[in-house]
């Protein structure tokens, strides 16, 4: 497996709402962020409530985390927070894992403080509860659901271990980091400090 590393230059889409540093710039696409991951959740635990068809409710999430895969992976990890990643094979077969950070510019309107904050957040939280669910779903023995929830923790994770590399610049192995990176974002929210990976990237003079 190989690492490459590199820069991009982005357009900026969105609608500028403020200079605070605590305002969205990119409304739209925080939104979807949080919306179809949110979603999934909410379906898998209310589905038994609104249908009782299985079919239809394994489809409704996995098609939600899928849109949340899809949409977290190319579009709002690049306008929240300067970031994209993926893996291609050459025609080797050899792996490849591609990490790209945004370059500061003057000219390039930055995510603010708040936007990143919720994209790290949502990034992290969200793997914990599909882990949970799957506890659940192992000892209450619901083994039809399992599959999904495997699913939903191998969807969001890939995305949570593509965006750990990719701000630690692709560096180390990935068990170490992700401790290190989750450690340090816990202790730092408990002690109410701003961890500096939660920053947005700052132009340069």
């Amino acid at each position: 497996m190989r690492i490459c590393q590199s820069e991009f230059n982005d357009l900026v889409l969105g609608s500028e709402l403020g200079t605070s540093r605590g305002l969205l710039r990119h409304p739209l696409a925080t939104f979807f962020h949080l919306f179809f991951r949110v979603s999934a959740i909410i379906t898998y635990v209310c589905c038994d409530w609104f249908s009782r068809s299985f079919v239809g409710c394994f489809v409704t999430v996995l098609l939600l985390l899928s849109f949340d895969f899809w949409s977290v992976k190319n579009v709002t990890g690049r306008l929240m927070v300067g970031l994209r990643w993926w893996n291609q094979i050459d025609e080797d077969g050899k792996s490849h894992w591609i990490f790209e950070a945004r370059k500061a510019s003057p000219n390039h309107m930055a995510a603010t403080e708040a936007e990143a904050r919720i994209f790290w957040l949502g990034l992290i939280i969200c793997p914990v509860v599909w882990t949970v669910f799957f506890f659940s779903t192992l000892f209450s023995l619901k083994l039809k659901w399992l599959a999904l929830v495997i699913a939903g923790i191998s969807l969001q994770g890939a995305n949570l271990y593509g965006y750990i590399l990719c701000k630690m610049g692709g560096e180390g192995d990935i068990s170490t980091v992700a401790a290190s990176f989750l450690s340090q974002t816990v202790f730092q929210t408990v002690s109410g400090q701003v961890p500096p990976w939660i920053l947005p990237p700052r132009c340069s003079e």
